[in-house]
């Protein structure tokens, strides 16, 4: 065989092999081919030689680890910048936001529930005292008793006790006179006899009890009371509830006076009535 022949037969057999290499290893279905090339008009030869090396360029670049870190760190740059750009966008919506309590501020300050001495529902007429008495809970919580806006006695002043716990108020100024605590359970019903006689004229009585006001209660005190305007003073008994406002020369009776009987089928403790809690506006003259 002549040399120029053996060269066109090994030119021949070549181009058969890679259009064989072609059809094989790229087909075409529908309108994509290769690696996502559709298909050109012209010669096949070429079309499908050139689709196939772009086709193997493709496998060979994803196949790289080089060009694999390169996508993975454009992968993660875009995913950096589309969050950043998020967060912006939230967080300039959300300063917005914070800044509109500023303009209601005003209008905050003006709905404010005002504040009245002793923590009145409402305020005193003009020339009114302010006072608020709290009886005992059961044996546990001691009673409280407020006036003009001042707390005379509660278990955080310590100076409250078991039985009758009775303050003097100055019936003119307000002023304090002097604050007692009397056991009637296990104490001397004389020592509060004595303090009862010796109320000096115009003087206003505040009485809140606490546990037992009534086992020690005699006649002599009880007419004490009922001569400063109690209603109750005479039923008054063991464990009983009962707050108190009166005066010295009173001459009816007070309209300052809650009582609660310890019964046993009404009691909302074990073995003690309710609480009981009493606010008003007394005159500077009583009653």
């Amino acid at each position: 065989m002549l040399p120029h022949e053996l060269a066109a037969q090994s030119h021949h057999l070549t181009t058969a092999q890679i259009h064989t290499w072609s059809y094989h290893m790229v087909p075409w279905s529908g309108p994509q081919h290769g690696c996502g090339l559709s298909p050109q008009h012209g010669d096949p030869g070429r079309t499908h030689m050139w689709s196939c090396n772009v086709f193997w360029l493709c496998g060979l670049l994803a196949a790289s680890p080089c060009l694999a870190g390169v996508l993975r760190v454009l992968a993660l740059t875009f995913a950096t910048v589309t969050t950043w750009i998020v967060i912006r966008n939230y967080m300039g919506f959300s300063t917005k936001t914070i800044r509109l309590p500023r303009w209601l501020g005003s209008s905050t300050k003006e709905t404010q529930v005002m504040k009245h001495k002793c923590g009145l529902i409402k305020p005193c007429p003009a020339n009114h005292f302010a006072f608020k008495i709290g009886s005992g809970a059961a044996n546990v919580v001691g009673p409280t008793m407020c006036f003009e806006n001042h707390m005379i006695m509660s278990p955080v002043k310590n100076n409250v006790g078991r039985g009758l716990n009775i303050a003097l108020v100055n019936g003119t100024t307000g002023a304090v006179l002097s604050q007692r605590a009397f056991d009637m359970y296990s104490g001397d019903v004389k020592h509060l006899v004595k303090f009862l006689k010796e109320i000096p004229e115009g003087a206003l009585v505040l009485v809140a009890s606490y546990d037992d006001p009534g086992t020690k209660m005699n006649d002599e005190a009880r007419e004490l009371f009922t001569n400063l305007g109690s209603s109750y003073a005479k039923h008054l008994g063991f464990r009983d509830s009962w707050v108190f406002v009166g005066a010295k020369d009173l001459r009816d009776k007070s309209p300052f006076e809650q009582f609660l009987k310890n019964n046993p089928n009404t009691n909302k403790y074990e073995g003690w009535p309710e609480l009981l809690e009493m606010e008003g506006c007394v005159p500077p003259k009583p009653f």
